[in-house]
């Protein structure tokens, strides 16, 4: 369908690399658009796609345009196409429509927790003997490998992935959660539960968080639903009931896995693994494959990961918490909190998320562009808790923010870098500035050698 087609593919980045390159295989015509003419674009070019930079039109003859992740709807080069006539669809409308249809697709989404449970989702895939991987927003990029001979694949969506892949139908899908965030990208909290809410569209079985009514409403008028709780199973649903991941089936209660198969902390990352469980089940895995699974997960970087303790104070990485919700879930999973914050808020709210956690909070260290609005926060709602603001935004600056958690904290606290906001006012994402926080615990003094 692609062959001698002029394409036009928005963004050079991972996506958009990958989309280049199946339409190369496909023998499209291939040009990319990108504000920088990167190592990426060079090898594009030296595959036969050509580099237009980013033109102020649509160019002659482009009967398609497929847009990254990163480029809003409403950018002039997707209006041009519209108004020409021209289809514009993202990149993973553009995989499914290359996809083997024998291949099945369980799609996972929600403001928080994704990759957690795409990744528990693929170990337990795997340990019941599938060929599979994890793919889409995780691990590798859609156009990569859905033309490869896999069994199944787990898949990662974000919501600008999902608001331009109508098409989609996956086997079964999750909505994880719903909390305000990229409100930059879809324009209001509307539009963002609309594009998230496809994720269910043509399921065989939706997976409901039953503890979230968000996921709970997006699901409305599903063919069959599989609820999800952090209390006992509801009918034909997963729960917990003395330790134990546990599903309600035709002939009572199957035991799944225990609590403390899961190698996360965290409330949270229970409901994670209740709904990656629930999606391998409608999928056809073993009972003792999720145990096993879970058992084997390797969590993703910078999701509550313990850097190193040091003179009795536990130093946790949590810098894909990039929004309130997620660093509500990360501060509720230690009970005394040293919390390094701040960043870009992205227009969300941050009072209701403080009132919600100051409890746990020994002291704040603040950095980033909008540590003003949660400083405010903090002094309405936990006005006995020290704040101290780092404005400094210099390569030093990580260091000093760990010096001064350190100089707050006591043994059995955890100094907890959560920011609630995004990375892109001092880091380039959120890896750099986790990166930038181990580095920095990594040259603190030990004053006991512990």
């Amino acid at each position: 369908a692609w062959t001698g087609r002029r394409v036009l593919v928005a963004g050079a980045a991972v996506a958009g690399a990958a989309v280049s390159r199946a339409l190369l295989r496909h023998g499209a015509d291939v040009l990319v658009a990108d504000q920088r003419n990167s190592d990426r674009v060079t090898q594009l070019v030296a595959a036969g796609a050509r580099f237009v930079g980013v033109p102020d039109g649509l160019p002659d003859g482009v009967s398609a345009v497929v847009a990254s992740p990163g480029w809003k709807p409403d950018h002039p080069l997707f209006l041009a196409a519209v108004a020409a006539g021209v289809e514009v669809l993202g990149e993973v409308e553009f995989a499914w429509r290359l996809r083997d249809p024998a291949v099945a697709w369980l799609a996972v989404t929600g403001t928080n927790g994704k990759t957690t449970t795409t990744l528990m989702l693929e170990s337990i895939l795997r340990a019941d003997g599938a060929r599979t991987v994890a793919a889409g927003n995780v691990g590798l990029p859609l156009a990569d490998v859905v033309e490869q001979p896999w069994d199944v694949l787990a898949v990662e969506l974000g919501s600008p992935q999902l608001h331009s892949a109508p098409s989609l139908r996956p086997l079964a899908g999750t909505v994880l959660n719903i909390a305000p965030d990229h409100l930059d990208w879809h324009g209001s909290l509307e539009a963002y539960t609309r594009a998230k809410a496809r994720v269910y569209a043509g399921n065989t079985a939706a997976v409901v968080n039953a503890d979230d009514d968000w996921s709970v409403r997006l699901a409305a008028g599903s063919a069959r639903l599989v609820p999800f709780t952090l209390g006992p199973p509801p009918p034909g649903g997963l729960g917990l009931s003395d330790g134990a991941l546990v599903e309600d089936g035709a002939d009572g209660l199957v035991e799944l896995g225990r609590v403390g198969d899961i190698g996360v902390p965290g409330a949270h990352n229970v409901a994670n693994a209740l709904a990656a469980a629930a999606l391998a089940r409608i999928y056809g895995v073993a009972p003792d494959a999720v145990a096993r699974g879970l058992r084997a997960f390797t969590p993703a970087p910078h999701r509550n990961a313990l850097v190193a303790t040091v003179d009795g104070v536990a130093y946790v990485d949590d810098s894909k918490a990039t929004n309130p919700h997620a660093a509500t879930a990360s501060l509720l999973a230690y009970p005394r909190v040293v919390w390094i914050a701040g960043g870009l808020l992205k227009g969300v709210p941050v009072d209701e998320f403080v009132a919600a956690v100051g409890h746990r909070l020994v002291a704040v260290v603040l950095l980033g562009a909008d540590r003003a609005d949660l400083a405010r926060a903090l002094a309405r709602h936990a006005p006995d808790v020290p704040v101290t603001e780092v404005a400094r935004v210099d390569n030093e600056a990580m260091t000093e923010v760990v010096a001064r958690a350190a100089g707050l904290a006591r043994p059995g606290d955890t100094v907890l870098l959560a920011p609630a906001a995004a990375s892109w006012d001092m880091f380039s994402d959120y890896t750099a500035r986790g990166r930038a926080f181990a580095a920095a615990v990594g040259a603190l003094p030990a004053r006991s050698g512990a």
